[in-house]
């Protein structure tokens, strides 16, 4: 099955204002942020990417548009159920302010019991990403092969749940994973299980790019069933 590499947004306006943004429209990069969208393009330079899935929401657009302006061949697409968790009424707050609701310590020690009051549950969340995630995997590998790699640019906690899910963790224990504006995190599925290649990774990323496959190989690649190479790889 294919590699995933998951890239949070790069900086915004409302991250710089420690605002929680949210689906509140129109929140953008700011220079940062654009600047590290520019050098997506440099990290991403020596991998195939075949496609890419995004986020509907402004920032998570405009951090592909270099990337896409750069590969005008590269196909590019939305994808709904990458959307930021939506926050309801915690939308475009400050997030010192929230730190005083009650409900954040549930979102702090039980996320998964956690539900914005007129938005959506973390749990939700968390199925509608992950069910993503798989459709577009079974997609990429339909039409271009278990060894393809693509793109799908999302949001923290977004990223953080399929992360988790790859991972076989609880949602309550997603909090412990950190992704940074603008990282990169790479998950390779395989029929037995995902492995976590990177995670927040802010360096170049072309190593991520498969082998050619080579004459003496005959049917799945190695690797390619999910088992661990026992005694850690090379």
């Amino acid at each position: 099955m294919p590699t995933l590499i998951l890239v949070r947004h790069g900086r915004s306006t409302a991250n710089t204002e420690g605002l929680l943004a949210g689906r509140t429209p129109g929140v953008a990069l700011d220079e940062h942020g654009q600047r590290q969208a520019s050098g997506l393009v440099r990290r991403l330079d020596e991998l195939p990417l075949v496609a890419a899935v995004s986020s509907p929401l402004r920032r998570c657009q405009d951090t592909l548009a270099p990337l896409a302006e750069a590969r005008p061949g590269m196909p590019l697409h939305t994808e709904e159920r990458v959307n930021e968790c939506d926050y309801g009424q915690w939308s475009g707050r400050k997030l010192a302010e929230l730190s005083d609701e009650p409900l954040m310590a549930t979102v702090q020690r039980h996320p998964s019991s956690a539900a914005f009051p007129g938005g959506e549950s973390m749990r939700a969340m968390q199925h509608r990403a992950v069910e993503a995630v798989r459709d577009w995997n079974a997609r990429i590998e339909a039409e271009h092969g278990a060894r393809a790699v693509y793109l799908m640019c999302s949001h923290g906690d977004v990223i953080k749940s399929i992360v988790a899910d790859a991972l076989g963790m609880h949602l309550d224990l997603f909090q412990r994973i950190s992704v940074g504006p603008c990282s990169a995190t790479a998950i390779t599925y395989t029929p037995l299980r995902p492995f976590l290649l990177r995670l927040g990774d802010t360096g170049e990323l072309g190593s991520l790019a498969p082998p050619a496959p080579t004459e003496e190989e005959s049917g799945p690649e190695e690797g390619s069933q999910g088992n661990a190479t026992v005694g850690g790889s090379a």
